[in-house]
């Protein structure tokens, strides 16, 4: 059978899938799972088109990946083919981990698991299915091989991951300050010291890749309206999960009954195998499924948030630089509570503050290291004449308060 088939991808073109071996991780069910999990979570309730997968994206990371081994070694960087492999099965099963809608339900259907850890454990798990053939991806994708850029490639501040999302996000949600020249940037990458560094021809691209992150973290994935539907979403299933370990009869696949009836940790759900094999048949189709049907409970707090997230009535999202008060939240709360007839205990259903923060760049962890002329290495921030680079270094810190609109009716 002719494994080596090619993908259509909207973004890049065609898409060599380069090895059987490839070809048969992305057939897995683990990675076939993806196809059915969001890469915008709840974005698309603001930018229409954002409704690309996790499927996706790992692909077009994959894709990414090749091309910039594919540079390396025209200068002279050796590679060997089983290190290519091994790095492109590390990047295309970067995200297996994730559980529903990516990141927004990460802490709510197991407590206390990030989906690397998930990706982690489900790598061992295929390295085991396809007798060791990912004993060097695994190697490479924990950052304890020999020869640290490769890791570099998959995960760093300048990876095949975040270039990938960036460009991909970027289109289907049509906002245009997250285009990137990702091919510049994979063009100018080098090597030295087996640690990944930009040529300083590259620094302007670099640059313009920082600033686009940063546009698109405050414009799509931290957009106001955007959080106010994720946390909607997450006391959705809180509720759900509080009825039904009360005993109280709800619809729900039996993926996601396993995770609604019990409480999972991360150290019963690394101890019990069962969670696992619960959890990589569960996808955003469970998840509306089951809002959609609670959307008609006759709980009003799991009917109310359900109908609010399946009609687009979503909460408001007031976004500022201080936290709000205790008497301006304290009345919110009360309006709330007179507005939906609500008892003191399911107010916290309907109004909360939240910190977001983010930095588009850390030149304390894993830096970009640009190529002077003269052999010498500079972090970008020092190599750069953008004043504003030292400006995107900073954490930036925001206060959101989420409430429903209707309390000012």
């Amino acid at each position: 059978m002719n494994k080596k088939k090619i993908i259509n991808d909207p973004v890049y073109g065609f898409v060599t899938i380069p090895s059987a071996f490839i070809y048969d991780l992305i057939q897995h069910p683990f990675f076939q799972r993806l196809r059915y999990i969001k890469q915008g979570s709840m974005s698309h309730l603001v930018y229409p088109g954002a409704l690309h997968t996790r499927f996706q994206h790992a692909i077009g990371a994959m894709h990414l990946m090749s091309l910039a081994i594919s540079t390396l070694r025209a200068k002279d960087v050796e590679i060997s083919e089983e290190e290519e492999e091994a790095a492109l099965a590390a990047i295309l099963l970067h995200d297996i981990g994730h559980g529903p809608f990516s990141h927004s339900l990460e802490q709510t259907i197991i407590e206390g698991v990030s989906h690397e850890m998930i990706s982690s454990v489900l790598m061992q798990q295929l390295n085991e299915a396809f007798e060791g053939k990912l004993d060097l991806a695994i190697c490479i994708f924990n950052n304890k091989y020999n020869r640290p850029f490769l890791h570099q490639l998959v995960s760093s501040q300048l990876d095949t991951d975040r270039m990938d999302y960036l460009n991909r996000d970027s289109f289907f949600t049509g906002v245009s300050e997250g285009v990137i020249s990702f091919d510049r940037i994979i063009k100018m990458l080098y090597v030295v010291d087996e640690q990944l560094v930009i040529e300083q021809k590259g620094i302007y691209s670099v640059e313009k890749f920082l600033i686009a992150r940063r546009l698109m973290y405050w414009q799509v994935y931290l957009h106001k309206t955007v959080v106010a539907a994720e946390q909607m979403l997450l006391q959705a299933l809180r509720r759900a999960k509080e009825l039904a370990q009360e005993g109280v009869a709800l619809f729900a696949s039996p993926a996601l009954v396993h995770f609604l009836h019990q409480r999972i940790t991360k150290d019963n759900f690394l101890s019990d195998q069962s969670h696992l094999s619960w959890f990589t048949r569960l996808d955003d189709t469970d998840i509306m499924s089951a809002i959609k049907a609670w959307s008609t409970h006759e709980d009003k707090i799991l009917r109310i948030l359900c109908s609010k997230l399946m009609n687009r009535e979503l909460f408001r999202t007031e976004m500022r630089s201080g936290a709000v008060t205790a008497t301006e939240f304290q009345e919110l709360q009360k309006r709330t509570q007179a507005t939906f007839e609500l008892q003191d205990h399911e107010v916290d259903y309907f109004v909360y503050a939240q910190t977001i923060q983010n930095s588009a760049y850390d030149p304390t962890q894993n830096n970009i290291n640009v190529l002077a002329k003269d052999g010498t290495l500079l972090d970008i921030t020092a190599a750069s004449d953008l004043s504003n680079l030292d400006a995107l270094s900073k954490i930036v810190v925001k206060h959101a308060v989420i409430y429903p609109k209707e309390i000012f009716n």
